[in-house]
């Protein structure tokens, strides 16, 4: 078990990935073979927030305290990144919630297909996403007789950073008719019957994948699908949310998160990283796991997503391609204005403050004062021989 606050020496920082990156990438870059999409992923979180992007030089108005701002690399696989991107996305949620409670089920692929989704990732994964959006559209045509609205999200990781591949999925208690006249409302406390689901999805997601093997898009896996079909697939269904701000609290927490957030890493010692993790299998225990760097680092490499795959997609009357009408007549069938509500048009500093409670501009030395831009920052480049951005 964890102590209550997990110090280094005193006054020495936490290590972040980035550090990790440092001192340890080099020697991995040049021991493994990697894709270019893990070098750059790896390039862009070493240099964020560094001189290397340039920035601005900001000054308190009242302390004249200085203080260098560096740009930030915006890559999606970086901790240090998602607090913005997060935000606006949250904003433009909550314009989208209706006022009815909110199901959360996750889907989660058996472990036997790793290995081959580690090696077709955007075509698994994308099988995935039509795996369940089929299925859960097929059970509100079959059950509720209408079109349910789903936001499902990716998340390919374990707590131990291991591949573990699931989709976290938000739907609203009920249905929107077929004719688009009603508004079909589900069970307080039930949506679908989950051994069912799990039935459905495991049949549905092993037909697509036959059908990519015998395309030819995919190796051949024939030999694993009887055993796979026999198998109990896992499907969970947790506790309905009770109000549209408890779905926003659970949008935030999971929508943008990366394999490792930083405050996670405890230290970098010797060629070792620790990090915290929770034990699922312990009653949801802290507890602190050391990895030799390199295999720290190729876990976090296996979370690396191809480059323009969307993580995060809306399907049935939530799906892009039909939201704007169908939104707004569930919106209407419930008693709402149709229109959505216009989203505030807020800074990068508005929408950070709301999100962290931080006032970045806040004075870190007097506690009083203003920071303001005085001057530009040029980009210090390096040639690394690993940039591939």
């Amino acid at each position: 078990m964890l102590p209550r606050a997990h110090r280094r020496a005193a006054g020495e920082a936490r290590p972040e990935l980035a550090d990790i990156f440092r001192s340890h990438g080099e020697s991995y870059r040049r021991a493994h073979r990697l894709p270019a999409s893990h070098l750059k992923v790896m390039r862009a979180v070493e240099v964020c927030r560094t001189a290397e992007l340039g920035g601005h030089l900001k000054q308190c108005d009242t302390c004249g305290f200085e203080h260098p701002t560096y740009n930030s690399c915006r890559n999606r696989h970086c901790p240090k990144c998602q607090s913005l991107t997060k935000a606006k996305w949250l904003s433009k949620q909550t314009s989208e919630l209706l006022p009815v409670g909110y199901f959360h089920l996750v889907f989660t692929l058996p472990h036997e297909l790793n290995g081959l989704i580690l090696a077709h990732k955007k075509i698994l994964l994308s099988l995935l996403f039509k795996a369940v959006s089929d299925t859960l559209l097929e059970f509100g045509r079959t059950r509720l007789k209408g079109t349910v609205g789903i936001i499902a999200v990716l998340h390919t990781w374990e707590q131990t950073l291991k591949d573990h591949f699931h989709l976290h999925c938000l739907i609203p208690a009920g249905a929107l008719s077929v004719d688009q006249s009603r508004w079909i409302g589900a069970r307080p406390n039930f949506l679908f019957p989950v051994k069912a689901l799990s039935r459905v999805f495991r049949g549905r997601f092993l037909d697509l994948l036959k059908q990519a093997c015998d395309q030819g898009k995919i190796s051949p896996a024939s030999q694993g699908l009887k055993e796979l079909r026999k198998k109990s697939w896992v499907v969970y269904a947790k506790k309905p949310f009770g109000s549209p701000q408890t779905v926003l609290d659970y949008l935030g927490r999971y929508t943008h998160r990366v394999a490792l957030s930083n405050n996670r890493i405890l230290a970098l010692d010797n060629g070792q990283v620790t990090f915290s993790y929770r034990d699922r299998r312990d009653k949801d225990r802290l507890k602190s796991m050391p990895l030799d760097a390199e295999e720290f680092i190729r876990r976090f490499l296996l979370h690396v997503l191809p480059d323009g795959f969307m993580r995060i997609r809306h399907f049935g009357f939530l799906a892009n391609r039909t939201k704007k009408h169908a939104l707004s007549q569930c919106r209407k069938l419930l008693g709402l204005n149709p229109a959505l509500p216009e989203i505030p048009q807020k800074s990068a500093h508005d929408l950070l403050l709301e999100l962290t409670g931080i006032d970045l501009s806040r004075c870190p030395r007097c506690q009083k004062g203003t920071m303001i831009v005085v001057g530009d920052l040029p980009r210090i480049t390096s040639s690394a021989p690993w940039d591939s951005s």
